[in-house]
């Protein structure tokens, strides 16, 4: 029996040590090929350095200073299920954090993009913000320059749980409480369910045209049932349930995706634009950044089909659970939002918190692009509690802006 344990015993250990023999030998392999083939190079010619490289040129026009740091959130929340990773290793993941200089004293403002962004999406925004908030801007897990585990949830509360106890790791690592959450879209969905766990730690919360209150049971979803019996509705549904991302699309043109994503660039936030075009150099930057962060590896972007059904219709929708809403909450949308506030309205009827809407002209979904001023003037009017310190000067709701 001794012996059989010793043999058990030596054979382990063989087995290890060839296993850590062969990694070190794929790391090195990797480096190799990376000396001998360059991003340029490759089909996909991009990777998390390239990434952070590119979000330093974007907020490189900004005025105000910035730290930039990589905050470990460890291996996987502690009693959870849900590991960041598919190996059985300690190894860690990062978030990928912009934090902006403010006054002493001044409230936390932690800004969480939405699906197919990250945080440079916010660009335009942080001079102004920063000189009333410390600015806290975050790449989810999964997208930007954060890490990007192999996604490999199945089921909405194991994709749930990826982005909230990830959220939450890091919001430990930062030692932060008592702060000001804002979440566009997906990222507003992701905001509001961490609200709903851990209320204790949000001061009040700002969901900017955030998806997730819509779901199939709803009249307004008719439509969609009657295109989903045509042949372009059964497949476009057929692509979203095998979890076909447009991110897919730009990895699949290799070095030609980068024309792709300035087409949509340029036609979106210039020709296209709701309100106010972007400059040349920040349509050329913001190309260059948006390129990266979509064209690298497949992570987070694979929540789609989880959370939402084919037409983004939230599988366990927001306003379920508006009568659990334990933190004061403001909604903002663009007037020409895709995204309807009518849901946000509807959920306000069994909400318990003070609720507001405010309507932001001369913006689309992406109204912090569209119409930076007006976005930032309902921010500061959310938050006037928090900033005002005996002034009145956001107590009025400013001109342009439309409370429903």
């Amino acid at each position: 029996m001794a012996e059989e344990i010793a043999k058990t015993t030596k054979l382990g250990s063989a087995s290890v040590a060839d296993s850590s023999a062969a990694s070190a030998a794929t790391t090195a392999a990797k480096s190799r090929w990376k000396i001998l083939w360059p991003n340029s190079l490759r089909w996909i010619p991009t990777s998390t350095d390239y990434i952070i490289a590119a979000e330093k040129r974007l907020l490189s026009i900004l005025k105000t200073p910035y730290v930039q740091e990589q905050v470990n959130i460890g291996s996987g929340p502690p009693g959870s299920k849900i590991r960041w990773f598919r190996s059985s290793s300690d190894e860690s993941r990062y978030i990928n954090t912009v934090t902006f200089d403010a006054k002493e004293g001044a409230p936390t403002l932690v800004m969480v993009h939405g699906y197919g962004a990250s945080q440079g999406f916010f660009f335009r925004n942080f001079d102004a913000l920063a000189s009333r908030f410390r600015v806290i801007a975050i790449d989810q897990l999964g997208w930007g320059g954060s890490s990007r585990p192999d996604f490999t949830c199945k089921s909405t509360e194991e994709t749930e749980a990826w982005f909230i106890d990830s959220f939450e790791e890091w919001r430990k690592s930062k030692n932060l409480s008592n702060f000001i959450l804002l979440g566009h879209s997906f990222g507003g969905y992701v905001a509001a369910k961490y609200a709903l766990k851990h209320p204790e730690h949000v001061q009040h919360l700002i969901l900017v045209g955030s998806a997730g209150f819509s779901a199939e049971s709803d009249g307004n979803s008719e439509w969609l049932t009657k295109f989903r019996a045509t042949w372009k509705g059964a497949l476009l549904n057929h692509l979203w349930e095998s979890n076909f991302t447009p991110q897919k699309v730009v990895r699949g043109l290799g070095p030609w995706g980068r024309g792709l994503v300035n087409w949509y660039t340029s036609v979106r936030f210039g020709a296209r634009s709701e309100g106010t075009v972007l400059t040349e150099e920040e349509s050329r930057l913001l190309t260059d950044y948006v390129y990266h962060t979509l064209a690298a590896k497949a992570s987070g972007e694979l929540c789609l089909k989880y959370i939402f059904s084919f037409g983004a219709l939230a599988r366990k929708p927001l306003l379920q659970s508006a009568s659990e809403w334990k933190v004061p909450t403001t909604f903002i949308y663009g007037t020409n939002d895709w995204m309807n506030y009518k849901g946000a309205e509807e959920a306000r009827k069994y909400m318990k918190v003070p609720c507001e809407i405010i309507r932001v002209p001369q913006g689309g979904h992406f109204v912090f692009i569209d119409n930076p001023t007006g976005f930032h003037s309902a921010v500061m009017y959310a938050c006037r509690n928090y900033i005002s310190q005996g002034s009145t000067d956001h107590q009025l709701l400013p001109d342009g802006l439309l409370l429903v």
